[in-house]
């Protein structure tokens, strides 16, 4: 004889069963695109190693679709000279990560977005919200952007005599070229080169431009070993700006 909590626990268990799969029904594929774009520049894409890309039911904090974006920059002429009213920037093989996600209920979903991955050193990040119903996708005109702040800087340095040779490339986040000329003209940008023991500034020095892409060097007063190598870069036209930094090792 079957026993009445028995009947009850299982009675539950089925209810439970059939609420997710009612559940599974209700939901509908929500495709979305995602794009991510440097500040004052193009798509972040395979050049620069994409950027990160995380959707989240920003209730619950439940991841609903992870990935990076993935293509090209895009086409300079069509994002450098776009004005206008939500105007059309992105084209055919420009990089996005595209998902598509399953929700039963009208979403409030949190975008993270973050690099470049390729450039470790100076990746940035930024957040969006928008709201979601089931089955509408966000595809339309450039589908969901966001923009990334800020310069992609890599120092690198040597040591002789005394002297640190300094070097550095800078770059928009999606690694567009920064040259004599061009969209990202090369004397728009400062960039300085300075050593820290700690909060205190040792030594400061302006880097030049030596070459393109984006390629400046200078020379500082060598320092302590534990002391801390910073290449602090300032885009003057937009106020964008970048820092890479190193331990000096000898």
């Amino acid at each position: 004889m079957i026993s009445t909590g028995l009947v009850t626990r299982l009675a539950q268990g089925l209810t439970a069963l059939l609420l997710g799969f009612s559940a599974s029904l209700s939901a509908e594929p929500t495709p979305v695109t995602v794009r991510v774009i440097s500040q004052d520049a193009k798509f972040i894409g395979d050049h620069t190693g994409g950027a990160k890309v995380v959707l989240r039911d920003a209730e619950t904090g439940a991841v609903l679709a992870a990935g990076h974006t993935q293509g090209g920059t895009g086409d300079t002429d069509l994002i450098m000279n776009a004005a206008g009213r939500s105007p059309r920037r992105a084209s055919a093989d420009t990089a996005a990560f595209t998902a598509v996600l399953d929700i039963d209920r009208p979403t409030l979903v949190r975008l993270e977005a973050s690099g470049p991955l390729g450039r470790p050193g100076t990746v940035a990040r930024t957040t969006s919200e928008r709201w979601l119903i089931p089955g509408k996708a966000v595809t339309e005109g450039d589908g969901w952007v966001v923009e990334l702040q800020g310069l992609a800087v890599t120092p690198t340095f040597t040591m002789k005599d005394g002297t640190i040779e300094v070097s550095a490339k800078v770059e928009p986040l999606c690694g567009c070229p920064i040259g004599p000329g061009g969209p990202w003209p090369a004397e728009h940008y400062q960039v300085s080169a300075s050593l820290w023991l700690g909060k205190r500034r040792i030594a400061e020095s302006q880097l030049e431009f030596v070459a393109a892409p984006g390629n400046f060097a200078g020379q500082l007063a060598g320092g302590p070993t534990k002391a801390t190598l910073v290449v602090f870069v300032r885009d003057t036209m937009t106020g964008a700006t970048g820092l890479g930094k190193l331990t000096l090792k000898q």
